[in-house]
């Protein structure tokens, strides 16, 4: 995408479907470009109508296979789709790791999808910093369901949550992963229960495992209504049960419209996005004043004795503020 073009320009050509301004724009996202605040001005008036899914499992239950699937039968039904497939950073460039992506390569040629890796960069979340910001590219961009899938990174992967409407949780047979997923707490923040591989011994048992835990916990009320996150089978690699996926998450979106439950977790997610972009403008802050300002002469006073770390802490946060 040639430099002369502006973020209104970039903006509009990716309402257009533009593959390269969406890339352009994501690319401005994750490289924290100067120009990243214009991004988002001009992204606001676009967004919110993109269904965001969150598919989170630990590695080999075919997370990458099941986002692949899953494309497939959303654009069977003319849904414009993305796909934020969120890496390990590779430890020699800082980029993402492609070799999962080689799998959604039938969907390279099709315009109605826009798949894009990002790297997680150390972040221990199992999502990039970046991913909100790159959420609404794809939901300015016309995308009616973006697909979130993250890195399986033991329990801190919940943070998928933060991010989706609705939360697939994979699992398969034989991994233990009914275990795991009690551990990690992620029964309580799963839309969607996916047992994929289910061709195989023990998913039948698996099911079983998880309907007994979900029965110990208490099911989510909000404004009288109540969703039991349903468990369905399928065979990824075959196509089979996915479009039983496809019907459970439309169910779960007319759920969230009508209980108030979407509006809640938008807020949430636009909360926990301005805190984010605040807590990294005070990094930065402080950073300015770490060698000109006043730091080290607080810290000097601390190891004196002079003063104790708290209220450091309160005069360095002061010229912050005046900065």
């Amino acid at each position: 995408m040639p430099r002369q073009y502006s973020v209104s320009d970039l903006v509009a050509r990716a309402q257009d479907s533009d593959p390269r301004a969406v890339a352009r724009l994501i690319s401005m996202v994750e490289d924290a470009s100067p120009r990243l605040r214009e991004v988002a001005t001009a992204l606001a008036p676009h967004t919110g109508r993109a269904q965001v899914v969150g598919l989170t499992g630990s590695p080999g239950v075919g997370k990458s296979t099941s986002t692949s699937a899953l494309v497939s039968a959303l654009r069977k039904q003319g849904k414009r789709v993305g796909v934020l497939a969120v890496d390990p950073s590779s430890p020699f460039s800082g980029g993402a790791l492609l070799g999962d992506r080689v799998r959604m390569q039938e969907h390279a040629t099709d315009s109605g999808v826009f798949i894009r890796s990002m790297a997680t960069r150390g972040h221990l979340g199992g999502l990039s910093w970046a991913t909100p910001q790159a959420l609404r590219v794809l939901d300015a961009a016309g995308c009616d369901v973006v697909l979130v899938e993250t890195v399986g990174v033991g329990q801190s992967e919940i943070e998928v949550v933060s991010l989706a409407d609705t939360t697939i949780v994979l699992l398969a047979p034989g991994m233990g992963d009914g275990i795991q997923a009690a551990k990690a707490g992620i029964l309580e923040v799963a839309d969607i229960f996916v047992v994929n591989k289910a061709d195989r011994d023990g998913a039948e048992q698996t099911v079983r495992d998880l309907r007994y835990m979900l029965s110990l916990g208490e099911r989510r009320e909000r404004d009288g209504s109540t969703w039991k996150a349903p468990i369905v089978r399928t065979i990824a690699s075959k196509g089979e049960g996915i479009d039983d996926v496809v019907a459970t998450l439309d169910q779960h979106r007319e759920w969230m419209a009508k209980s108030g439950e979407r509006d809640r977790r938008r807020q949430l997610r636009a909360r926990a996005e301005i805190e984010a972009i605040t807590l990294e403008q005070v990094r930065m802050r402080i950073g300015d004043i770490r060698g000109s300002g006043n730091l080290p002469e607080l810290a000097k006073r601390v190891v004196a004795g002079e003063l104790d770390p708290y209220t450091a802490a309160e005069e360095l946060m002061d010229t912050v503020s005046s900065g």
